[in-house]
């Protein structure tokens, strides 16, 4: 087949899974994640049940390969962050701000029975992970630059930031959650003096 060819239908069935995906969310964060069938999922996404089973066997399957999607696209934002930001302090205020304000729209599907079932998986103890490494490096270099406490390892700074930064998810506006990551940067500030 010719190149133009092949992507043309790579593209295409991207675009299917990617119809598929936020079309399955949909559905299941409007009539919970019981009451969503492969039918439905076919009929809204205007494709025929014999080809969305070639692309997934399941709804939780679909529903875990939608949060996969959604994940990497928040660590990816926040890498973003973390690039275009200036010195090691910037970057550590960047990446907490991003956070913060992921956890604050984020925050519908927590404690749904979507997010259960979600954050029951493998992928989110990964994430989870990657971003408190990314945190706690970024505490060690701000660290070193001076005008952060050292009096506590990175390694326990970063669990802090991340607990604390959580709460952002019932606030009630990107403004208090600005103030939240303020005061949150206040704590990691080294003692000056008796």
């Amino acid at each position: 087949m010719p190149r133009i060819w092949n992507d043309t239908i790579e593209a295409h069935r991207r675009a299917v899974r990617e119809a598929i995906l936020d079309t399955t969310a949909t559905l299941a964060a409007e009539q919970g994640l019981a009451s969503v069938t492969m039918s439905q999922i076919a009929g809204k996404t205007g494709i025929g049940r014999a080809t969305l089973y070639k692309y997934f066997s399941d709804v939780e399957s679909i529903l875990l390969a939608w949060h996969q999607r959604q994940i990497t696209a928040h660590l990816e934002y926040l890498a973003h962050a973390r690039d275009r930001a200036g010195d090691a302090r910037r970057r550590l205020e960047a990446v907490l701000e991003a956070f913060a304000l992921i956890s604050h729209e984020s925050h519908g599907h927590h404690g749904t029975e979507l997010g259960a079932f979600l954050h029951r998986d493998e992928q989110v103890v990964r994430a989870q992970r990657q971003l408190h490494d990314m945190v706690r490096d970024l505490l060690a270099e701000a660290a070193e630059t001076g005008g952060l406490r050292q009096d506590v390892a990175p390694e326990e700074l970063a669990t802090y930031c991340l607990h604390a930064l959580t709460a952002a998810g019932s606030l009630p506006s990107p403004a208090a959650v600005r103030r939240l990551v303020k005061v949150t940067l206040a704590g990691l500030q080294a003692e000056t003096g008796p």
